[in-house]
């Protein structure tokens, strides 16, 4: 019972590390708000491969939509 136990405690620390980074790498990116500075942004993941900046290119889609649903919403 207390492996068990260990193992829920150090999955829920670890998705509480995850969204944590999550939200701080979302933070972070969101500041890439202006055309200039979202240009500026790609040129830097063009130079990684796909897998490595699927994540931040996820990220910066979602924020993209988000701001063009409230714009035009």
């Amino acid at each position: 019972m207390t492996t068990l136990l260990e193992t829920v405690r150090t999955y829920f620390a670890t998705r509480r590390q995850i969204r944590k980074r999550e939200a701080d790498l979302n933070r972070e990116l969101a500041a890439y708000d202006t055309p200039s500075a979202r240009m500026d942004m790609e040129a830097i993941l063009a130079r990684h491969s796909s897998h490595e900046a699927r994540e931040i290119e996820a990220i910066l889609r979602r924020q993209a939509l988000s701001t063009t649903l409230r714009n035009h919403g």
